[in-house]
């Protein structure tokens, strides 16, 4: 399972005496399906499918927004793992569509749940659960944190352009949601890889609506305050970092495919899934996928799956789960953890 791990990937770091607890999740009650977008927008519904492996998605409704559907899988956490919001003194949430610029859509969340603590907000695109889970483990790591809620949340029928047939049919919105608690040294993350490629960045990219280009009525007729993205290359550097930090965290904690209970990796496409898993001689009884349903919701994808397979009895306290992100940056944060 040795690989040459390449001169600008960071090396993988652990962080044990902390566990992850509980899972939630919240998706909007409108489904998407391919016949729709077929009947409405004149998409190819068996194209989709094969191109993909998604058969529908959810929207969330004109009055909802990013921090609802975070609100609402928080409170589906709470609900499920007993606890209350007066159990964390931190948030860290993760999403690429807030509700504005600010404040945070963190700051929006912790508000309404009655949290008392600091809201980091962590941008990561697809990655950013993970981002947001390693940023909440090194806190409570650290001591400086008791119980951190973690969530991850995005509404990507915002950002993208419906003439798009390439792009549009692969997203969906939704939240999911974990808790980040001290354990015993045996407990924790044992082995993560972080990092970013930033000078792939124009391969998955949102030009217009920041400080660099603020948006006109000459930029929304070009369609640029909509998500933009190479799909073939975004592709093949999925497969390719899924593939090689699933095997470097494997290898940094000295397990091998045989120890780990299940795969949860990013929502994206059945195709980087497949392709990755293939490579690397994961069974595929051994990965949960759910984007048949919800197709890509970014942040919320990895942390949506959590709670689904939980639910499904997919794993247990003790068991070694490998969770991995990658997306927009180009940014990727894969980690074994034992539950």
């Amino acid at each position: 399972m040795s690989s040459e791990r390449p001169a600008s990937r960071p090396k993988c770091r652990s962080l044990m005496g902390v566990r992850v607890v509980g899972t939630g999740k919240y998706v909007p009650d409108m489904v998407v399906g391919n016949d729709h977008l077929h009947a409405r927008l004149g998409f190819d519904s068996d194209w989709i499918v094969k191109r993909t492996g998604i058969l529908e998605r959810r929207h969330a409704a004109a009055h909802q927004a990013t921090s609802d559907l975070c609100v609402e899988a928080a409170t589906d956490l709470f609900a499920k793992a007993g606890r209350t919001a007066k159990d964390c003194d931190l948030l860290v949430l993760g999403t690429f569509t807030p509700d504005m610029s600010f404040p945070s859509t963190a700051c929006l969340v912790q508000d309404r749940l009655g949290l008392v603590g600091p809201a980091i907000e962590v941008e990561a695109a697809c990655a950013g659960f993970m981002y947001a889970l390693v940023t909440a483990a090194a806190y409570v790591k650290a001591g400086v944190s008791d119980r951190a809620l973690v969530i991850g949340g995005d509404t990507n029928s915002r950002v993208l352009d419906p003439k798009d047939i390439k792009t549009y049919p692969l997203f969906g919105d939704g939240a999911g949601a974990v808790f980040v608690e001290p354990a015993g040294p045996e407990q924790g993350i044992l082995a993560y890889s972080m990092g970013s490629e930033g000078s792939g960045g124009p391969l998955l990219q949102r030009v217009a609506c920041g400080s660099r280009t603020p948006v006109t009525p000459e930029l929304i007729a070009e369609g640029k305050h909509f998500m933009h993205m190479d799909g073939y290359a975004v592709f093949k550097w999925a497969v390719n970092i899924l593939c090689d930090t699933i095997r470097e965290v494997l290898e940094e904690a000295r397990l091998t495919v045989e120890d780990v209970s299940l795969f949860v990796v990013h929502q994206a496409n059945i195709r980087i899934i497949n392709a990755a898993i293939d490579s690397l001689n994961i069974p595929r009884a051994k990965v949960f996928n759910n984007l048949e349903k919800y197709g890509n919701t970014s942040a919320g994808s990895i942390p949506i799956a959590l709670d689904e397979a939980a639910e499904a009895g997919r794993f247990k306290e003790g068991d070694i789960v490998v969770l991995s992100g990658f997306g927009a940056g180009l940014a990727w944060g894969t980690a074994v953890l034992r539950w």
